[in-house]
């Protein structure tokens, strides 16, 4: 049964048509049945029940394999590429909007993204990994090549040793499979795009496989002056050695070029702006150029099995990215008569004023290397059954990069366009190893069996990191040697096959921030910094839907610019923020014809004994108390092929500052769609609209810090998106 048929059908009718204009657009417009009722259809039978779709059942960021996500106690989210395809999501935002306890925190267009989950901001230099293995996360990765991407809330130091307390992202590739696939799509602003998927098996017992996934993307930008483009290239190969050894490769390579819109800040540090439009481009200036990115990820992996009860693994992996950032930034008010009393003016003036900056930082290199050999067994003592993963791993990750020019040109205001300034035309500054960063783990994890219902999962991680930070005279700015054991105990009881509860400790190590450029330490890395979390869970699968809630804290030291008494800022480490939360979510097949993906989110986050009063006693900045989502997919019972696609996403209010005085609207975004599964002309087709933000909402997605400044994004307008997908 082909997943594009979402439902059991009998006597299914297909249309058969040319390929033409006219018909591709009475199609991706989902016209009435009457259109096709002048057409001969010749009558094709299809029998079956479709279990795919929305929900999945395993998930490998866990652990150190794939496992049932029903024996996992953790709080997993896994967006498939079913959802990704019906969403025609392009940007991991797109994927992580499905998971209520996801923000944005510093994701402009042009730019590479930046997340919050359960309140706590992901890291670019450990939060991401392709198949289990640690890229650099100062990039969009691409989704063509990509089979699910699974999300782990909350800490993974056992997973991944060095890493931040709100989650970990795992992207997972699609392997070799015999496919011939391409994808077009435009949108309302004229966008193009054009993908492909081609694989297959040979060799003399099909015992080599190969998929190969090839993308163009003409970026036009809801953003005034900010379009480009974007091209994408991966290649997948197994071979099946011999009926115990497999080898799997992976390349993927992208290049993207687009002009960055910089985000607004609070107009006198205290309020919003007034009449802001999401496709004005802030800080233009004609003769900006864009930023550009190029990104190669390298990853393979071994397995051997020795028997039936033991295998072992051996994987390494490349990331690199190459950045050249250039930008006409806007940030603070130096030149406004209304800041001159400000030390740092990090904010726009009470009149809408800001600076203009031209920012260059070209060659901006981020590298992560790993190496990970993981043997795993299965054996009985005492009774008691053990699933036992015993490893170690070694990672690196190195930066090397300029300081950025940085140099005020001009001023303008947020309600007219700025004037041309002259450009900054003296020279670049060295680039420099800014950081070395090395570390290396032993690892164990062990699901013990007591009997069916009653399970507990040990596990560990030794990681010993030695870090080295240096200034553009090559002297070492800091060397952190540090050892850490990580523990994770969980217990597990099933009283059902189809319903878990489990309780979970962990205790995380994550490395420390970098200070701001107008800080007193500017630039400087502090040590890192030790989180811990307690979590409890119940999950259920009933019939063909995934029921999960989860009970969650979270505490870590708070890193922030304090104030100073002379109106400067020093970035340091003082006092703790705890996030307390629950979270809801629902997945699969509420009926025979209605599949959904829903989440809810609700989070209580606070800081104490800061030292700075201000900041304490109320929920942090960025942070809604409740976030929800939920989309869903209706097959219509009296046309065969076409569903109903749509949903809505809700945020409540959230603070725009520390000090918890201003606060952005709650909102709520409504997206529709549909789906249209035909053949034409034998081929299996597959048409898809989408239309989010169906209202044209107004509203601030984003109003969180990055590098210590506060910004302000608001969320894309009306978009409507057309596709087509052909099978050969």
């Amino acid at each position: 049964m082909d997943m594009l048929y979402r439902t059991s059908r009998e006597g299914v009718t297909a249309p058969r048509f040319a390929f033409n204009p006219l018909n591709l657009g009475l199609l991706l417009v989902c016209a009435m049945p009457s259109a096709w009722a002048a057409t001969e259809l010749p009558a094709v039978t299809v029998t079956g029940e479709d279990t795919s779709g929305y929900q999945a059942d395993s998930a490998s960021v866990g652990g150190f394999e794939a496992a049932p996500l029903l024996d996992t106690p953790a709080s997993i989210s896994v967006v498939n590429e079913a959802l990704i395809k019906d969403q025609q999501a392009r940007l991991l935002s797109e994927v992580l909007r499905n998971d209520a306890s996801v923000g944005e925190s510093y994701a402009p267009v042009g730019y590479y993204e930046n997340f919050v989950v359960r309140g706590f901001s992901l890291n670019s230099a450990s939060s991401y990994k392709i198949n289990g293995r640690t890229i650099t996360g100062e990039q969009n990765v691409g989704l063509e090549n990509k089979q699910q991407v699974e999300l782990l809330k909350g800490l993974s130091g056992l997973q991944s040793g060095v890493s931040e307390p709100g989650g970990l992202v795992n992207y997972v590739t699609k392997r070799p499979a015999d496919v011939r696939s391409v994808t077009v799509s435009t949108d309302d602003r004229g966008s193009g795009y054009l993908a492909t998927d081609v694989g297959g098996w040979f060799g003399s017992e099909q015992q080599f496989g190969l998929r190969a996934n090839l993308a163009h993307e003409d970026l036009h930008s809801y953003v005034e002056h900010t379009n480009g483009q974007r091209d994408f290239a991966s290649l997948a190969f197994d071979w099946n050695i011999s009926p115990d050894a497999l080898l799997q490769l992976d390349a993927e390579y992208q290049t993207k070029e687009q002009r960055s819109a910089p985000g607004y800040q609070l107009l006198g540090g205290s309020s919003l702006p007034h009449h802001a439009s999401p496709k004005k481009l802030l800080a233009h200036q004609s003769g900006s150029k864009p930023v550009t990115t190029d990104a190669l990820n390298l990853n393979g992996n071994f397995e051997y099995r020795f028997s039936d009860q033991w295998k072992g693994s051996l994987s390494a992996s490349r990331s690199r990215v190459v950045i050249d950032d250039y930008s006409s930034f806007a940030w603070g008010c130096y030149g406004s008569a209304s800041c001159a009393s400000a030390a740092v003016p990090n904010y726009f003036s009470p009149e809408g004023d800001y600076d203009i900056y031209d920012f260059r930082s070209p060659d901006d290199t981020r590298r992560n290397d790993e190496v990970q050999a993981v043997l795993s067994g299965r054996f009985e003592t005492a009774g008691l059954g053990h699933e036992l993963s015993v490893g170690t791993s070694a990672f690196r990750r190195v930066v090397d990069k300029r300081d950025a020019i940085n140099q005020m040109i001009g001023s303008a205001n947020i309600n007219s366009e700025p004037a041309d300034f002259a450009r900054y035309d003296g020279p670049l500054n060295d680039s420099y190893r800014r950081l070395d960063s090395r570390q290396y783990g032993l690892f164990f994890n062990d699901r013990i069996s007591f009997n069916e219902q009653w399970q507990t999962v040990l596990g560990g991680r030794e990681v010993r990191l030695d870090e080295e930070t240096f200034d553009s005279q090559g002297d070492t700015t800091r060397h952190t040697q540090r050892y850490v054991f990580l523990p994770q105990a969980a217990l597990i009881y099933k009283p059902l096959q189809n319903l878990s509860l489990y309780t979970r400790y962990s205790k995380g190590l994550s490395l420390g921030g970098e200070a701001a450029w107008f800080t007193t330490n500017a630039y400087e890395i502090l040590a890192p910094t030790v989180s811990r979390q307690i979590e409890a869970g119940i999950k259920y699968d009933w019939q063909r839907i995934s029921l999960a809630a989860t009970l969650f804290q979270i505490r870590q030291a708070y890193q922030y610019s304090r104030p100073n008494d002379d109106g400067t800022f020093t970035f340091t480490q003082q006092g703790e923020q705890k996030n307390t939360g629950l979270e809801l979510s629902a997945n699969g097949w509420a009926s025979q014809r209605l599949q959904i993906s829903a989440s809810v989110a609700a989070i209580r986050a606070r800081v104490t004994d800061s030292d700075t009063p201000a900041y304490e006693g109320h929920q942090t900045i960025n942070v809604p108390t409740l976030r929800a989502n939920l989309y869903g997919d209706y097959a219509l019972p009296w046309f065969d092929g076409l569903a109903l696609l749509g949903g809505v996403q809700y945020s409540a209010s959230k603070y725009a500052n520390r000090q918890g005085e201003v606060q952005t609207g709650a909102y709520a975004i409504f997206n529709i769609g549909s789906r249209y599964s035909t053949r034409i002309d034998g081929y299996d087709t597959v048409f898809r609209l989408t239309v989010d933000n169906l209202f044209d909402k107004r509203y601030w997605r984003d109003a969180g810090e990055y590098m210590g400044d506060g910004y302000l994004f608001q969320g894309a307008p009306l978009t409507a998106r057309l596709s087509a997908s052909i099978n050969f």
